[in-house]
């Protein structure tokens, strides 16, 4: 059995490689979008409204949520969040590097 780490690990190379969501695409999204994306899968699916996303995903589509599946949907959490950190320390890095 995988753990939570491995899970997330593979879900975010899925993103990346089965989706296409590329680091410069995830450089885009500067004012919070992946870590609210992040928040709606990580949302107890009894507190969501409907099959819609809730009104705080950041995207017309791309909404694929998973509720018979509680780890699969943590896992996608888990990733958008690792992608936000990652983007924000690419950008950290890049400012970093213009005060030099």
């Amino acid at each position: 059995m995988k753990t939570g780490i491995e899970l997330i690990a593979d879900e975010r190379n899925r993103q990346i490689e089965v989706e296409g969501w590329t680091l410069a695409h995830d450089n885009e999204h500067a004012i919070g979008e992946l870590a609210n994306a992040a928040s709606c899968y990580a949302m107890i699916p009894d507190l969501r409204p409907s099959s819609l996303p809730p009104a705080h995903w950041p995207w017309l589509d791309w909404w694929k949520p998973t509720p018979s599946d509680r780890i699969k949907e943590l896992a996608k959490a888990g990733a958008l969040i690792a992608a936000e950190i990652d983007r924000l320390q690419r950008k950290n890095s890049e400012l970093l590097n213009e005060t030099i």
